[in-house]
């Protein structure tokens, strides 16, 4: 996909509406939330939460998994509104039943405890760095920066719609698969590794979350001038 819909046609018979705000694989982000949508909305949020502002009463259900700006895999968080809770009528697995994780206090099984250690030190991090406002104002200069040099270079293609580009992860592709092969050469010769696209997707996914600097972007932005410089 290389854009989110502007108009969203829901059914009123519709028991919910899900979204991922942040598609790591395409590279799309979710800016105009559909707040409005008639219907409860529950989100994915596991690839961009803390990352961004948002008014979280608008939400019915949220959840992430930990692994890329919240801590280590193997503990999600869920929060959800009260008014959810017992609306399935139908029996269903406990490990899947939100009020009994609440009645137990996150404690239902064996709790990751590292995990959930790592997360408490990753809260730490944020508090200390100012909250989500600083640092969505790093992630959006990150991302500009990114882009901008993205636009600038035509040996480098973005397919994702201006307006619904991600502030996390900039997903793009090398006309030429040898130059896509010299390009990450160069890259990992530079010590800047993890950067190829999902193998669905192929090309090159630059991922941006919270613990990444300014400073590490623009080293492979940097890069990538050089290398347009030299190939383009």
């Amino acid at each position: 996909y290389t854009y989110l819909p502007k108009q969203l046609s829901i059914s009123p018979a519709a028991k919910y509406l899900h979204i991922t705000t942040n598609e790591t694989i395409a590279g799309t982000q979710w800016h105009a939330l559909p707040y409005d949508c008639g219907v409860p909305l529950i989100a994915d949020m596991s690839s961009d939460i803390l990352s961004r502002q948002l008014d979280f009463n608008q939400f019915d259900l949220i959840y992430a998994s930990a692994q890329k700006n919240l801590g280590a895999a193997g503990v999600n968080l869920v929060v959800v509104n009260q008014h959810l809770l017992g609306k399935v009528s139908r029996k269903i697995p406990t490990i899947l039943d939100y009020r009994k994780h609440i009645e137990a206090e996150s404690m239902l099984n064996t709790p990751p405890v590292f995990a959930i250690y790592v997360v408490l030190l990753m809260l730490r991090w944020v508090k200390n760095k100012g909250g989500i406002a600083p640092l969505e104002k790093m992630n959006m200069a990150k991302a500009d920066l990114m882009y901008r040099t993205l636009d600038s270079l035509p040996i480098f293609q973005l397919s994702v719609a201006e307006e619904d580009r991600s502030l996390m992860n900039a997903v793009f592709t090398i006309d030429h698969k040898e130059l896509e092969k010299e390009f990450l050469s160069v890259c990992t010769q530079h010590g800047i590794v993890g950067i190829k696209g999902h193998r669905s997707v192929g090309g090159f996914r630059i991922s941006m979350y919270n613990a990444l600097s300014l400073e590490s972007v623009k080293a492979i932005t940097d890069l990538m001038i050089d290398f347009a410089n030299k190939k383009g």
